[in-house]
């Protein structure tokens, strides 16, 4: 009877939470007044973990070689089938280096890596089947990711070992069209007339996904890690490498755990962890060193993020290190259907090679509504160009203006020590009808800057006990 009682305390416990979360983001409420970081300690508790049956299933049992050569597909497939079907387990990859091709994950399965497992994933496109998939916030028919489940839950990914893309500027990298990656002149690549320019014009007259089929000639890299449509998910302890495009990417998604994850990747457009369109996600205890974003939270490119109309909301980032990259944590440039409560504490950024340790990045084909941005206790040692940028004229793909006014409201910095910070200390850009408004610094030290601050269409911005260049920053109403 006590169990009984227990249990029943806790489903109201959380039951009550998730409503008080939900509630929490919903603009013009009164409980919108609780602490953000109450708010924060409600979406932690109201996650579920996953929870498998106890029964192994070794891939060397189902014909696996580690010889690093030979193609272990088929052997995925047969464990990680048997393993679902007998009401799953853990999917264990013994010690020893594996080539396969993607993997595809079922409901109830772990698949568990061995301290000194290595799973190599092969790099001709041919291995890759077609499936509804992602591309840079925009949705189509295209290569697998490397790892893919779609409409799973309860499924993990954990233990030590490497999981290698074996990207390089010789197969997946050079189709970004980048120099600095392999391409030159009359090379295929992704910005071809016929290729993600395609994609995009297909999006915004909606075109239906089904008929948006691409893969093979097409030149569109795919994710390396990606959960679509599921639930109740852990990423814990392994080691990622050598990406072809986005890194983790839960897409569609809720209930997410990434924990102790080392992701070590300098391609391009190698975003360390691009939640989409997902809730309740818990980005912990991780190391970042990328090519591009550290973490970017996204919603959705233009037309097709309207069209899905989910925006990511309690996302949660806790004791993560980040290394080289375009941003720390970053929200957008995909963002259209929006962005909300999102806490990051704890985390230590510091490289030359990094360039912003908080980033929102839009503009007004993008729009969006990105609200509720609380930061604290960062430990940042060097960044290229500023802590903290807050864009509404975000512009690398040419011309990136529409009717779309995007809103950047309710950010908050506390308790952040800066030792250099490039060309500002911090850079927010709005619309006269949009300003970027309600941001807070509070207890901020930047102890070199280039420039204070470059602030233009902003209102009520708040500089408590904030101090640049040895100078004590006052507050700005309008």
């Amino acid at each position: 009877m006590d169990i009984c009682k227990a249990l029943i305390h806790r489903f109201f416990f959380i039951g009550a939470s998730v409503l008080l979360v939900i509630s929490c983001g919903t603009k013009n409420t009164k409980i919108t007044s609780i602490d953000p970081w109450v708010r924060k300690d409600l979406i932690v508790k109201s996650i579920p973990q996953v929870r498998f049956a106890n029964k192994i299933y070794n891939i060397n049992d189902f014909g696996a070689i580690a010889d690093g050569v030979t193609i272990n597909t088929t052997a995925f497939v047969k464990a990680i089938k048997e393993c679902s079907l007998n009401g799953g387990g853990k999917v264990i990859v013994p010690n020893g280096k594996y080539l396969t091709g993607p993997i595809h994950l079922e409901s109830n399965v772990n698949l568990h890596l061995e301290d000194n497992a290595e799973i190599l994933f092969s790099i001709n496109p041919k291995d890759y089947p077609i499936v509804h998939t992602s591309f840079e916030g925009t949705e189509l028919m295209n290569y697998s990711p490397l790892i893919y489940a779609k409409n799973k839950t309860n499924v993990a990914i954990t233990g030590k070992g490497i999981l290698n893309g074996q990207a390089d500027s010789t197969n997946w990298w050079i189709w970004s069209g980048g120099k600095n990656y392999g391409w030159q002149k009359g090379v295929p690549s992704q910005n071809d007339p016929t290729n993600r320019e395609v994609l995009v014009d297909m999006a915004e007259k909606g075109v239906p996904v089904s008929e948006r089929v691409f893969g093979e000639g097409r030149y569109l890299r795919p994710n390396f890690i990606e959960f679509f449509e599921c639930s109740t998910v852990l990423i814990k302890d392994v080691t990622i490498i050598n990406a072809p495009f986005w890194i983790l990417h839960p897409l569609k998604s809720n209930n997410i755990i990434i924990d102790g994850v080392t992701v070590n990747s300098h391609g391009p457009n190698n975003d360390g962890c691009d939640p989409e369109y997902s809730q309740n996600i818990i980005i912990k205890n991780c190391v970042f060193n990328t090519g591009d974003d550290c973490i970017a939270i996204k919603s959705g490119r233009d037309a097709d993020g309207r069209r899905v109309a989910i925006p990511s909301k309690n996302i949660i980032v806790q004791n993560c290190k980040m290394i080289d990259g375009h941003g720390g944590v970053v929200i957008g440039s995909e963002i259209s259907a929006g962005v909300n409560n999102v806490f990051v504490e704890n985390c230590v950024m510091d490289s030359p090679n990094l360039d912003r340790a908080i980033r929102i990045k839009t503009n007004s084909r993008r729009g969006g509504i990105i609200e509720d941005v609380y930061v604290r206790n960062l430990e940042v040692g060097t960044v290229k160009e500023c802590v903290l940028k807050l864009n509404m004229f975000y512009n690398v793909y040419g011309s990136q203006t529409g009717n779309f006014i995007p809103v950047i409201r309710n950010i908050s910095l506390e308790n952040i020590k800066v030792k250099k910070a490039g060309r500002y200390g911090v850079w927010a850009e709005g619309y006269k009808e949009s300003p970027v408004e309600n941001v807070t610094l509070k207890n901020v030290v930047i102890e070199k800057a280039d420039s204070i601050y470059l602030l233009k269409n902003i209102k009520k911005f708040n500089f408590i006990d904030t101090y640049i260049n040895q100078k004590r920053i006052e507050s700005i109403k309008d």
